[in-house]
């Protein structure tokens, strides 16, 4: 099994992304998996009569690829996500490439946390999610 990183590994300024491509089938799979079936994500006809002109992808499966990029990455495997301040700062449509990032700003070795600044920006390099996440390395 590969190990995340520990308190120890992990440096101020350390980074790490992940990218997707948000499709149609993710945003049917992600509403009846949670049950949020708000037509501005799933009725074209209705989100065109909205301010965005169209289907939005929901801001919280966006949010769920900072998720994966800590799994993955940063602190990795091992890793438990505390808590997570997000804001939506631009809607996400299907077919757009989002790239996740996470980079470390702050360290509690003695508390054994890590602070992270994480955002979502699209394909034209839009921030779409802004915000800040608290893990917790493996030991």
């Amino acid at each position: 099994m590969i190990n995340g990183k520990t308190i120890n590994e992990i440096k101020i300024g350390d980074r790490a992304s992940f990218e997707k491509t948000i499709s149609e089938s993710d945003v049917y799979l992600f509403a009846g998996i949670t049950g949020d079936f708000n037509p501005a994500h799933i009725n074209q006809r209705y989100a065109e009569k909205t301010m965005f002109k169209g289907r939005i992808v929901h801001g919280i499966l966006v949010s769920g690829l900072i998720s994966a990029c800590m799994a993955a990455n940063l602190p990795g495997p091992g890793g438990i996500y505390l808590s997570q301040q997000l804001k939506f700062t631009a809607p996400v449509h299907m077919g757009d490439t989002i790239k996740a990032e996470v980079e470390v700003i702050e360290i509690s070795i003695e508390k054994n946390r890590a602070k992270l600044r994480t955002f979502c920006t699209n394909q034209n390099g839009d921030m779409v999610i802004d915000g800040e996440a608290l893990v917790m390395p493996r030991k």
